[in-house]
């Protein structure tokens, strides 16, 4: 539960700038109008839609506020902040199913563009699963980039469980193999397998994930698959892009949104979920393990708003 608590308060600092950039502009907004009408509500939406919410989403919530307003016959905008913040909630969450591959025997392909935080993930969610008491097995598949396959090892060293490797510039789909070979010796709950991320050329990606997707296929049928994109919450939109961007070439089962912590940006977890109906299960504000957590939509925006459900918002899970 410390360690919980903790990573609240962490998140409260992490949303600083996103905070900043549009709960003091939604404050203004609700104080400074005195009746509810178009105008009070395309403020919102514009802001929504400055603080990286995107359009999607952002319909989706006033058009819920719009319809809790008339329904509990509100007049004073200052009554609609509470329905405001339900209605982003209800945008968010991500479902009771999502993490399925912790309970089964799995494996997780992490892909993301490089510099992202995709290789530091994969090593906190190893180190994250060793501490649950799962079996953990690495495949370093990114052979694309030079340093990591070492940046992977220290990781792997760190949390305490087997890493498989490729010499650099070699088949990934190879590596892929042998570290199945590898899990399905040790009886591994968990396949954890770092890839190349190079959109740059989404042909050559498209063609490696799916030699991984053969392999995993023919050599592991009964484990679940899990795909998680890692996006960089600073780059906002274009975080976004990314996600559509490989979901185009792989099937995303979820979302990792590093670097929450130095961004005015942090509404993109909104936009991700609305716009592409992939939902954001991780978040990272730091660099520590403890600093990657699931993501719960009703900490992230009690912590975006501030408000004091700390208790609340400290679901099990998170």
């Amino acid at each position: 539960m410390e360690e919980k608590k903790g990573f609240f308060k962490r998140l409260v600092s992490g949303l600083t700038k996103t905070r900043d950039n549009i709960v003091s502009g939604i404050d203004a907004i609700f104080s400074g109008f005195s009746k509810i009408d178009d105008d009070f509500y395309e403020e919102i939406e514009e802001l929504l839609i400055m603080g990286d919410l995107g359009v999607h989403a952002t319909e989706a919530i006033i058009e819920k506020l719009q319809e809790s307003v008339k329904e509990q016959k509100i007049k004073e905008p200052a009554a609609c902040k509470e329905l405001l913040i339900e209605s982003i909630k209800e945008q968010m969450d991500v479902g009771e199913t999502a993490y399925r591959f912790e309970d089964e025997k799995s494996v997780v392909l992490v892909i993301g563009v490089n510099g992202v935080g995709k290789t530091t993930t994969v090593g906190k969610l190893a180190g994250k699963l060793k501490d649950q008491g799962k079996k953990v097995v690495i495949a370093a598949a990114d052979t694309f980039r030079a340093a990591a396959g070492d940046q992977l090892g220290e990781w792997a060293n760190r949390a305490g469980v087997d890493m498989i490797g490729g010499q650099e510039g070699s088949d990934p789909a190879a590596v892929v193999y042998d570290a199945v070979a590898a899990a399905k010796a040790r009886n591994a709950d968990v396949l954890l397998c770092d890839t190349a991320g190079r959109l740059h050329n989404k042909k050559n990606l498209m063609e490696e994930l799916k030699k991984i997707n053969r392999i995993l296929e023919r050599e592991y049928p009964d484990a679940f698959r899990e795909t998680l994109v890692v996006l960089d919450a600073t780059t906002g939109q274009n975080a976004l892009e990314q996600a559509r961007q490989f979901s185009e070439v792989a099937q995303i089962t979820g979302i990792v949104l590093t670097k929450m912590d130095g961004t005015a940006r942090g509404g993109i977890a909104v936009a991700i979920q609305s716009e592409l109906g992939i939902p954001v299960k991780y978040i990272g504000v730091g660099e520590t393990i403890e600093d990657l957590q699931k993501f719960d939509s009703e900490q992230f925006v009690n912590a975006l708003f501030q408000t004091d459900k700390e208790e609340e918002g400290d679901s099990d899970e998170c």
